[in-house]
């Protein structure tokens, strides 16, 4: 047993009383830290609804723009580019089309400004709905080139060059002649079939005095073309500008050229479906006969 010195031991406890303690300094600071990081977290929590409401609307905008971008440089591709390359690998002889289009359209208008030439290009191409219907399948295909008297001639002549050239190019030369002249003769079947049903049938049927009106001549064959072009091209945008155009004619003006290009418009979207059918039936068969060979 040991007896401590009173004189020994007092400093010892007063240097005990005067150490800093790193248990409270460290306890201090971690109550400081604790207190500190519920406000970062509140913080963080109350910028997050923030974040998050931008987030998704940020990323569909992005998203938006890039479809819009890919539609864009695909169409412009499939419809503008690639025949270019075709009319550089084929040469002007790959747009006879559309020159014979155009210098039958010029001809037939400068011959319809003088009286008997306009009855001559009336007998030769005028297509009307109450002619016997062997007369009006004689005088379809010249109609593809008698222009409206009532419209601009020159307008008319570039839409016709270009729905011809394009293609042309594009789909080869039988088939534009089979496009446009299917797409014509659509609009003047179907005007004889309202009129068969007469007046109403909820706005479809057409009155007798319908069938003195001329047809729309080349104009429905340009929608049929560029129409059937977006369809296998997979043009979405040019397909809306194209149906939609004639969708608000046909509102803004109702009489028979509206009705035809819009029956113009929708014998295209069928022939073009047909073809896309047609062409993925051969590449499945085509794939079957390679994998059978294998």
């Amino acid at each position: 047993m040991s007896i401590l010195r009173p004189d020994v031991e007092r400093p010892r406890e007063s240097r005990a009383e005067d150490e800093p303690r790193p248990g409270r300094a460290e306890g201090g600071q971690r109550a400081g830290r604790a207190e500190d990081e519920p406000r970062a977290g509140r913080e963080e929590r109350g910028r997050r609804p923030g974040r998050a409401e931008g987030g998704p609307r940020r990323g569909a905008l992005v998203r938006t723009a890039a479809f819009v971008a890919r539609t864009l440089r695909g169409e412009w591709y499939g419809i503008v580019v690639d025949p270019l390359r075709q009319l550089r690998r084929r040469g002007p002889a790959a747009l006879l089309l559309a020159f014979v289009a155009c210098a039958g359209v010029i001809f037939f208008h400068a011959i319809a400004q003088h009286p008997t030439g306009g009855t001559v290009v009336r007998i030769l191409g005028g297509v009307q709905g109450d002619l016997p219907l062997w007369l009006a399948l004689l005088r379809t295909p010249v109609s593809l080139y008698v222009p409206a008297l009532d419209l601009p001639v020159w307008a008319g002549i570039t839409q016709l060059f270009l729905a011809f050239a394009l293609a042309e190019l594009a789909l080869g030369r039988r088939r534009t002649l089979l496009i446009a002249y299917a797409s014509t003769l659509a609009g003047t079947l179907t005007v004889r079939v309202m009129m068969a049903m007469g007046p109403g049938w909820w706005g479809l049927g057409l009155p007798p005095e319908i069938g003195q009106v001329l047809d729309t001549g080349p104009s429905a064959a340009v929608v049929g073309l560029f129409t059937y072009l977006s369809v296998v091209r997979r043009a979405p945008i040019v397909f809306t500008l194209t149906g939609g155009s004639m969708v608000f004619e046909s509102i803004a003006k109702p009489n028979l050229a509206g009705r035809e290009h819009l029956i113009a418009v929708a014998a295209a979207v069928v022939l073009g479906l047909l073809h896309e059918r047609g062409r993925r039936r051969r590449r499945t068969a085509t794939k079957v006969r390679d994998t059978a060979s294998a």
